[in-house]
């Protein structure tokens, strides 16, 4: 069953305590402002995480609905100025008895060690095949990162998501469809389905898979994959940073090989406000992608937006939409906010003028995307 992301929303506790960060309908006249309110919010918001959450991240597990995921981590290195990274990473194992994926869990967490983060291994909440990306998945993966920056000073700007065997089947799924969280992925020994890997734009991504891992033509299946990959950058060389690693004479183990996925990662951080956007709707509905936002009524898998940030001429560019509206999440770092904004459309100007920078515009944007880089002061929903 696919459920878009409104029909598994809950008021959690964490929901709730977070309500009560004040509202300050306050029009912010220049960036400095901005800046400043959002120190503010942000320090707000960590402090409700942690009122909220101080059960959860106790008993290291997180529960909504009848569905409860535990979850395991090590803290590794000294922490950086600009925060500690987060490496998520998807056990093995799918459909079989829990004891099997328990055992596939407790395995995962001593496969990878990274020099510097917290090393984050989640079981999963399901035994079905589709282990990690159920649809509910994505808003326990949301919620880990959340407990993460409040309570070990994680920056979200270097969150990495990395699986083995189902795990890898998992990050095939969840790097696209949740690309706009990770600064990089990396999937090791899994299966891509159907997956449409267009949204990955911005997305450092790594492919291992075994020469000799033939059951379901998973050596197969990868290798093409890594071609995709290979067409997407020729095709948009600023985009689609990639690497892929098909291990001579390995099977479905590698031999630790693919540990080098570690290292490469971590030389990348997230860029929240990429220059294009390239947005393709996978297994789960999203309303909001990096700085876009769709009517999540008009979802449906493979519906597709591809939008341009145009400094020079302080204008947006929309390439591509499938929807009836689009709402463009505006800041300073994207466009020059004290001059007039243009939104185009093949050609066609949908607007044309400055656009009101809010204090409530941020609080609200950060409750909806629970992300401090998503609270966007400004704002602009156009008919296309």
């Amino acid at each position: 069953m696919m459920l878009g992301l409104a029909a598994l929303s809950c008021a959690t506790p964490a929901q709730e305590v977070k309500t009560t960060i004040p509202i300050v309908d306050k029009v912010l006249t220049t960036p400095g402002e901005v800046s400043q309110y959002k120190s503010v919010l942000f320090n707000q918001w960590k402090d409700s995480i942690r009122v909220a959450a101080q059960a959860e991240y106790e008993a290291q597990a997180l529960d909504m609905d009848d569905l409860t995921m535990k979850i395991w981590w090590k803290v590794y290195g000294e922490k950086p100025a600009d925060g500690r990274s987060l490496y998520i990473s998807l056990h093995g194992g799918g459909n079989a008895a829990p004891e099997v994926n328990d055992q596939q869990w407790e395995n995962q967490k001593r496969l990878y060690q990274p020099a510097e983060g917290v090393y984050l291994a989640p079981r999963a909440i399901v035994n079905t095949w589709d282990l990690h990306f159920v649809p509910q998945a994505d808003i326990f993966y949301e919620r880990i990162i959340e407990m993460m920056v409040a309570f070990e000073d994680v920056n979200p700007n270097k969150v990495y998501l990395l699986g083995y065997s189902a795990g890898g089947d998992g990050v095939w799924r969840l790097a696209p469809r949740m690309a706009d969280h990770w600064a990089a992925a990396s999937m090791m020994a899994g299966h891509p389905g159907d997956v449409n890997l267009e949204g990955l734009r911005n997305t450092p991504f790594m492919i291992w898979c075994g020469a000799e891992d033939a059951a379901y033509d998973r050596n197969k299946e990868c290798a093409a994959r890594i071609k995709v990959m290979d067409e997407l950058q020729a095709a948009d060389p600023a985009g689609y940073i990639h690497e892929g690693h098909i291990v001579p004479g390995k099977g479905h183990w590698m031999d630790r090989e693919d540990g080098a996925a570690i290292p490469w990662m971590a030389k990348f951080t997230r860029n929240p406000y990429p220059q294009k956007v390239v947005w393709v709707q996978g297994d789960v509905m999203k309303e909001s992608f990096y700085w876009l936002g769709i009517p999540l009524t008009e979802a449906a898998k493979g519906t597709k937006v591809v939008a341009s940030l145009d400094r020079a001429n302080n204008t947006v560019d929309i390439e591509w939409c499938d929807y009836t509206d689009l709402t463009v999440y505006l800041n300073d770092e994207m466009l020059d906010l004290n001059k007039p904004v243009r939104i185009v459309f093949g050609g066609r100007e949908l607007f044309n003028g400055l656009v009101e920078r809010n204090a409530n515009n941020m609080r609200r944007n950060l409750l909806a995307r629970e992300d401090p880089a998503y609270a966007f002061p400004a704002q602009v929903t156009v008919t296309l």
